[in-house]
């Protein structure tokens, strides 16, 4: 018994390297899955690391009472209440913007991990090489850690530069619509921009999306679609056992190497696409595109009639949601959210197409019930979506 007490503990599975050594520290403080230090993440990515300042109280009661004008004038253009009576557009910090996203698209990082965490690894009898069976079943441990990470490194990039909460187009819960005015200000200080004109420009956009994606049938649509999807993923695992073996471990640089590929999300937890996630893309692109393009085309008609410098500012930020940075990026490919020119083209030809024929009028009937929404096929010929929905 004395021997035992005298003893010294056990080194950490990971004690042997620093990298590892500091993945050990972080599984004592990961009972949650990993959201608390995700959350602790994304808060220090986003005020960058130094304590964020509240907003200003003149940003505050400028950017509500220019809600109140955008939210008349766009519901009256598209036709469509707000649940509840009411949209509260409410100026926060970044950090507070990282909080709350993390909330509403934490059931869709959920769904990732359950996917990837279904994937058994292989034994050690299973392959030939003992090391490529250690580290497989290290992929099952790290999987959920890392994903969970990610996200909140992720989500602290989006809060550093998101103007509102729909740059990316994913329905969120409650009647709040978040403006982030020290992003605004930056973007508008570095095109030159009316300050005031570009606060209204983003309540506009922000307000449009949300009576759009908040139509009960429109929003459900998409919410099951991207948790489909993000439940759709396989793991691959092998695919680590295939970037590990090509390291040479007598390389000086091997460890900096490694780390690399173990900070990389995709590689660590060996995402592919499934076939149901191929199926799926069509049905998916087709309703996202529809957003946007009825999103733009409502910020067309009423910005123009609303704001002087509304071509200036359209050119800019339309350029911007085009040019987005990776953390935009990674999220798109695990929602299969395609956000690029290509995607807010089709949108907006589809809503062209559908005006041209029938006039405005006639993309109210896309919020009367889910047999409205266009298939893939009636998005790219929208004159089959005219003749489908005149048999209702």
């Amino acid at each position: 018994m004395g021997a035992m007490e005298d003893a010294d503990p056990p080194e950490p599975f990971f004690g042997g390297l620093p990298f590892f050594g500091d993945l050990s520290s972080l599984f004592g403080g990961l009972a949650d899955g990993g959201w608390g230090a995700a959350r602790q993440l994304a808060f220090a990515i986003a005020s960058h690391g130094r304590s964020e300042p509240n907003v200003d109280p003149s940003a505050r009661i400028e950017i509500e009472e220019l809600a109140r004008v955008a939210e008349l004038r766009v519901s009256d253009a598209l036709g469509l209440s707000p649940a509840g009576g009411s949209i509260r557009v409410t100026a926060v910090t970044r950090t507070q913007w990282a909080d709350r996203t993390l909330t509403d698209y934490k059931p869709l990082f959920e769904q990732l991990t359950d996917a990837l965490g279904d994937a058994t690894p292989p034994a050690p009898d299973d392959i030939g090489d003992p090391t490529g069976a250690l580290f497989g079943q290290m992929m099952a441990m790290l999987g959920p850690m890392v994903l969970s990470m990610t996200a909140g490194s992720m989500v602290g990039h989006l809060a550093s530069r998101s103007l509102g909460q729909y740059d990316i187009p994913v329905p969120r819960s409650g009647s709040e619509i978040m403006l982030v005015p020290a992003n605004i200000d930056e973007f508008g200080r570095e095109w030159s921009v009316d300050a005031r004109d570009l606060r209204l420009w983003v309540c506009l956009h922000e307000i449009a999306h949300h009576l759009v994606l908040g139509v009960p049938h429109v929003g459900r649509s998409l919410t099951d679609m991207l948790l489909q999807y993000a439940g759709g993923f396989s793991a691959d695992p092998g695919a680590l056992e295939d970037r590990l073996s090509s390291i040479d471990m007598r390389d000086p640089a091997a460890l900096g190497e490694l780390q690399s590929t173990l900070g990389d999300p995709e590689v660590l937890l060996g995402a592919i696409q499934s076939p149901e996630q191929e199926a799926l893309l069509p049905r998916l692109r087709a309703l996202t595109a529809v957003v946007v393009g009825v999103v733009d085309h409502t910020m067309d008609q009423v910005g123009e009639h609303l704001l002087g410098s509304y071509g200036q500012l359209t050119e800019a930020l339309r350029r911007r949601r085009v040019e987005a940075d990776p953390s935009d990026r990674f999220i798109e490919r695990m929602l299969g959210l395609e956000l690029t020119q290509a995607q807010y083209d089709r949108g907006s030809a589809f809503v062209d197409g559908v005006v041209e024929r029938s006039g405005a009028d006639a993309l109210s009937r896309l919020w009367e019930d889910e047999r409205m929404l266009p298939t893939p096929n009636e998005v790219d010929a929208p004159g089959l979506w005219l003749a489908r929905i005149e048999l209702f």
